[in-house]
């Protein structure tokens, strides 16, 4: 059993490092969003191997089913120009650099670990978990959620939100020539406004 799990793990630790690469090298910003969200994907698998199926589905749910679907309506609506976005990253690559520099070395550091002072640490600022008692971790994490941190998770709701006026707003650009509906005209339509009989005269069109 631990084989299996073993083998599942490899298989979508490598799809999602694969994806989360594609997703910066892929010239195409479509694929690019796609990509984003095969990885997603398979960091959802990994979430189920450790137990978190919470977790897991809310990745898909939320990430792949709300946020990815999102981000990918907004830049085929935009209709993004490739060859200005390679100009600009061009213009920016030496900060791009620089970050992915500071990135490295960070991961670097994590993966390390103690090897630069091998003492433990003896102090945490992580609170103790507390007993779940016999309750799913779906039910525990609601009962932590909904209490102590609700707040936060309010406020992550009112985040999201702004984000998706602002891309309701960036794909609502106004064009000449271009008839937009206008939606207090349409509430407040009537019969006598809803239809207009024209006479047309015998033998001749509108």
């Amino acid at each position: 059993m631990l084989g299996l799990q073993a083998f599942f793990f490899y298989i979508f630790a490598f799809i999602a490092v694969g994806g989360a690469l594609m997703v910066v090298l892929s010239r195409n910003p479509v694929h690019s969003v796609l990509f984003l969200i095969l990885t997603f994907v398979a960091s959802a698998g990994l979430f189920l191997l450790t137990g978190a199926e919470f977790l897991a589905m809310i990745l898909i749910v939320v990430y792949v089913g709300a946020v990815a679907i999102l981000f990918l309506f907004v830049v085929m609506m935009l209709d993004l120009d490739v060859g200005q976005l390679k100009q600009r990253a061009v213009q920016y690559a030496p900060f791009g650099a620089v970050i992915a520099v500071l990135l490295l070395a960070e991961l670097i550091i994590a993966v390390s670990g103690g090897l630069a002072d091998p003492a433990p640490m003896t102090m945490t600022t992580a609170l103790p978990m507390a007993e779940t008692g016999g309750l799913s971790n779906i039910e525990a994490l609601g009962n932590v959620l909904y209490t102590r941190y609700i707040l936060f998770f309010q406020l992550a709701g009112l985040i999201l939100f702004v984000a998706m006026i602002g891309a309701i707003v960036l794909t609502l650009r106004h064009k000449e020539n271009v008839r937009r509906q206008s939606i207090p005209d349409q509430v407040a339509r009537n019969p006598a406004t809803a239809i207009e009989i024209k006479k047309v005269e015998s033998g001749r069109g509108i």
